[in-house]
């Protein structure tokens, strides 16, 4: 008769698994080493907590219903009510930002070091000076959402665009990490613009300059890499990549770090499916970009760029394959 039970070198013993069978403590000594090789060079942060991601996932669903509050706020919202929800709103996140900002600052620091006065003085001032900026974070955004309406036929409502866009999501992202990333909060930024990339599969890093009136269309698989400059009513349809060309490094081999390398792109361009420009090119105002075009090179203001035409061919019996 078979039995089920598992022995000590790997069987059951009546269905019950003990954690030796495992062999944990080899497991866990060879986990310990590589995680020591992975943090040599590394400052030494010792106990100190990082931004959480999970914090500043509800820090943005705050600021969408601060930002956009008849779509994203309380459905019994009322006229009178609107300012008294925002106001609540944006002081429980204001304050809940204020958390991970300190985290970032006392993160920071090297092990030895504890500002931890310091650091919840500088963070109260930064996340002042942060909300202070949000009236102009939201004009910049309704002039986005306004561009994804008059741009998309298929669009029927401003609503549905603030609602249900990806586009409106990931920019709404990126004007509020690009503003922490611009007062030196790097880390913070960075994870507000991975919940947006997870979220939408639109990846701007936060240091992207992007001008009023942008729009991303459909949106799956856009790139805009850190030091991409974007002009005012620019919109960029799915796919589109503003890259980098190549990387310099220096003698001992690590990369030089916040060099201009990727795209300038100038007011009035529009650049379709597949798009990729590459290096710090400029595409001059007023061009379009054709889709699946390859670009390394300035683009002179008014230009019309698109693929040379495709060769057809009639293909019978494999020919051709």
């Amino acid at each position: 008769m078979k039995s089920d039970a598992i022995s000590t070198n790997g069987h059951a013993e009546n269905g019950v698994v003990t954690p030796g069978h495992w062999d944990l403590a080899r497991v866990v000594a060879d986990l310990r080493s590589a995680r020591t090789r992975s943090r040599q060079g590394c400052i030494d942060k010792g106990d100190r907590e990082m931004p959480s991601r999970e914090a500043l996932h509800g820090i943005m669903e705050g600021f969408f219903g601060v930002l956009y509050p008849d779509q994203f706020g309380r459905p019994d919202l009322t006229e009178e009510g609107i300012d008294y929800f925002v106001g609540h709103r944006l002081d429980e996140t204001l304050r809940a930002l204020n958390i991970q900002i300190q985290r970032e600052l006392q993160f920071s620091c090297n092990a030895e070091e504890d500002h931890t006065v310091k650091h919840a003085t500088k963070a109260l001032h930064v996340t002042q000076e942060f909300a202070a900026k949000l009236p102009q974070i939201a004009a910049l955004l309704e002039s986005d959402v306004r561009a994804g309406y008059t741009g998309d036929p298929a669009a029927k409502s401003i609503d549905e665009v603030r609602f249900c866009y990806p586009g409106v999501t990931a920019i709404t992202h990126h004007r509020i990490a690009h503003e922490l990333y611009s007062m030196g909060f790097t880390l913070l930024a960075r994870i507000i613009a991975e919940l947006a990339h997870s979220a939408t599969g639109i990846d701007i890093h936060p240091g992207a300059q992007i001008g009023a009136s942008f729009f991303i269309d459909h949106g799956t698989g856009v790139v805009i890499g850190e030091t991409a400059v974007i002009g005012e009513r620019v919109r960029l349809y799915q796919t589109v990549t503003l890259g980098a060309k190549s990387f310099p490094a220096r003698e001992d081999g690590e990369l030089v770090k916040g060099r201009p390398r990727h795209p300038i792109v100038e007011d009035d361009v529009v650049i379709y499916a597949g798009a990729t420009i590459l290096g710090r090119v400029t595409i001059g105002r007023g061009s379009t970009i054709g889709g699946n075009v390859w670009i390394t090179r300035d683009i002179a203001p008014g230009s019309r760029i698109a693929q040379a035409q495709a060769r057809v061919e009639a293909f019978s019996d494999g020919a051709g394959i």
